[in-house]
């Protein structure tokens, strides 16, 4: 077994020091680039989330506006349907009775 003098500790102390900082300085650094990858990894599945949103409600706006727009031809058609069996049946009242109740 071999003995090390003071100034020899001193020296492996002083090296395994310096080691171990570089150590801790280069696994901070990946530590690092992998919290700031994940944040851009979040940040591109939010917008993606936030595309995919948008794009819903576009389509049920959509939607809404075709199922307003035909509702609306519904009323005018039905509104003239509706005028026109007023004005027979009117017309035939007339004819039937001859205008005299």
């Amino acid at each position: 077994m071999r003995f090390y003098s003071d100034t020899e500790m001193t020296a492996l102390v002083a090296e395994l020091s310096e080691v171990a900082e570089e150590a801790i300085e280069g696994a901070a650094a990946e530590a690092a680039k992998a919290a700031s990858l994940a944040a851009l990894d979040r940040e591109g599945a939010a917008r993606r989330e936030a595309a995919a949103a948008l794009a819903e409600a576009r389509k049920w706006e959509g939607q809404y506006r075709d199922e307003k727009d035909g509702g609306m031809k519904k009323m005018v058609i039905t509104g003239v349907i509706c005028f026109l069996s007023g004005l027979a049946l009117g017309a035939g009242s007339i004819l039937i009775f001859g205008g005299s109740l």
